[in-house]
């Protein structure tokens, strides 16, 4: 009787537990779809003129170096999403609700809580641009979610 090595690649991928995403795959979800929701919020954040005050973080005032900041930030949030959740994000209806939802927590951390505890200021303070920044924060988790899930399911 003939049988197959136990390391052969069809039973590495027969053994898989089913939904499992590969590390590389929830790597990649979670830069392209942080860059493309960090990308549309940095376009609302620049149109209110934020991105000076977030490039304050780092001691510049340039927008560009702002811009810069929140893509950075954009895309290490994506990855606090895809890396340990990429089995929740099954189907773009369910993924843009998760998304929703992440860029909420991110909204309460964020710009009401972490920011403001790093520049010496009030926290969570909610006052018009709080609010604008919940609209941000909200789309940036909704394409997040959405983008993510169709790389980690394969679709473009």
């Amino acid at each position: 009787m003939k049988t197959r090595p136990r390391n052969s690649s069809t039973h590495a991928q027969a053994s898989a537990p089913a939904g499992h995403v590969p590390m590389a795959r929830r790597i990649t979800a979670g830069i392209v779809g942080g860059l493309a929701g960090g990308a549309v919020f940095g376009v609302l954040m620049a149109m209110m003129g934020m991105l000076p005050m977030i490039a304050s973080l780092v001691g510049s005032d340039a927008a560009v170096v702002g811009l810069a900041v929140h893509l950075v930030i954009s895309v290490l949030i994506g990855l606090g999403l895809t890396v340990p959740f990429a089995g929740m994000l099954s189907g773009l209806a369910r993924s843009a609700v998760i998304g929703l939802a992440y860029g909420a927590l991110w909204w309460l951390l964020g710009p009401l809580l972490l920011m403001p505890t790093m520049m010496g200021m009030p926290v969570f303070m909610i006052d018009a641009a709080a609010w604008v920044s919940l609209l941000g924060h909200l789309i940036y988790g909704i394409i997040l979610g959405v983008s993510a899930s169709a790389m980690l399911r394969g679709r473009r």
